[in-house]
């Protein structure tokens, strides 16, 4: 005796959140397989993989690829047979081989992870192009990354034939430009942007200079201890831990605001802003950071990157962040300011390019010009939480941990 199962989106951790169908990867009339990959769910920041929640023909689609949907929200139906049982099959199953009457094409999209679909859509490439060297012929994620190292025009391939036009932006061409139709991350960034600074938080942004000369001893003296420990050893992992620092001397910074109160956090969850090479910017958070020793805080800062890049994060790994770091000066870049407030938080730290700079300095007595690293550093709040007395405070403190790491902060601190 067969009945039917629901497809339903998964609850979420946040509240508010909505999704977009990005992408069925079974089609209707198709076998799957409890726990196998279903469909993708596209939010502001990742993309989400729906299993299936049993084995059976995949008998109805409620929602198509872009239609939004809310936590709850029935997706399809799965036919089952009457000796099927939910979720029983082991996560790390393979997903189940297309229907033998699946068009090649299909097939061919069923069998891409989430982090290949991410790079195809982003690089435009026609799949055609590349032989799988995985199971079935599968494209995996180090077939991609290997075509566009071989091909000096990489940046150009053709596009995925076969995509959901709403998969990939179209560009239409006009007689002088091209307009490349927004994602879905990238309207819901500048939403947010928007609603932040003209809408909610009055921003206000006071600027210190560091001179980071004990820290890129300290890393000069370390980073290869870490990297025994598989652990990269990071300019922004003591931008962490210093921030961590500085919250729990001027707690006012960690915090949120309310009409009646100002929500003070005990926890210290550090959001960290990260570039989608050209797709928008996403803040994984590191949480607990004043629990953490600099160790601690480089290995979670580096798989946080290390999925942010290749679209493994979860959502819980973009969740529950009460203070945010823009390493903007990775990119060039000696001051931003006003770095956009990632709401509901009341601040946000910027760090500006090192670079070395001539600085006057004390010794013994006597004014000496100084050849050292610098950078300027940022702090834009919001003004109905906070005043510049407590911005420079924690600006104060942030720098002095900095300038004053010692024998006393090393690789276990």
């Amino acid at each position: 005796m067969s009945r039917q199962v629901d497809i339903v989106v998964p609850a979420s951790e946040q509240q508010g959140t909505s999704h977009v169908v990005a992408n069925w990867l079974v089609q209707p009339g198709e076998k799957v397989q409890a726990d196998a990959p279903l469909v993708d769910l596209e939010t502001d920041k990742v993309m989400v993989e729906v299993a299936a929640p049993a084995s059976g023909i995949l008998k109805t689609v409620c929602k198509q690829p872009g239609d939004t949907v809310e936590p709850g929200t029935l997706l399809g139906r799965i036919e089952c047979d009457g000796e099927s049982t939910l979720t029983t099959t082991p996560a790390a199953q393979a997903t189940p081989d297309p229907a033998p009457n699946t068009p090649a094409r299909q097939i061919e999209r069923a069998l891409l992870s989430p982090a290949v679909r991410r790079l195809v859509k982003q690089h435009r490439i026609d799949l055609g192009q590349i032989s799988g060297s995985g199971k079935r012929g599968r494209v995996t994620k180090q077939d991609v990354l290997a075509y566009l190292q071989q091909s000096a025009e990489g940046e150009k391939a053709r596009p995925l034939a076969g995509l959901q036009e709403q998969d990939r932006p179209t560009p239409v061409a006009t007689a002088s430009s091209t307009h490349i139709p927004h994602d879905n991350m990238r309207r819901k960034i500048a939403q947010r942007m928007s609603d932040s600074l003209l809408h909610t938080a009055p921003h206000v942004t006071s600027i210190f200079e560091a001179d980071l000369s004990a820290i890129m001893q300290h890393r000069k003296r370390h980073r290869e201890s870490f990297r025994e420990q598989g652990v990269s050893l990071t300019l922004t992992a003591y931008f962490v831990s210093a921030a961590a620092r500085a919250l729990q001397w001027e707690p006012k910074v960690n915090s949120r605001f309310h009409a009646d109160s100002l929500e003070l956090f005990s926890e210290i969850n550090i959001g960290i802003g990260t570039a989608l090479e050209g797709q928008g910017l996403i803040v994984p958070v590191i949480q607990q950071a004043q629990k953490r020793n600099l160790l601690g805080i480089a290995a979670e800062l580096q798989r946080l990157t290390e999925s942010a890049r290749t679209g493994r994060l979860s959502p819980a790994d973009l969740q529950g962040g009460t203070f945010t770091i823009s390493n903007h000066g990775v990119s060039g870049s000696l001051v931003a300011t006003p770095i956009i407030i990632n709401q509901p938080q009341s601040a946000i730290l910027g760090v500006g390019k090192i670079e070395k700079r001539a600085v006057v300095r004390e010794l013994e007595g006597d004014d000496v010009i100084a050849v050292r690293p610098m950078a300027y550093i940022t702090l834009t709040i919001d003004h109905r939480a906070l005043d510049a007395y407590q911005a420079n405070r924690f600006l104060g403190r942030f720098v002095e941990v900095l300038e004053q790491w010692n024998s006393g902060q090393e690789d276990n601190d």
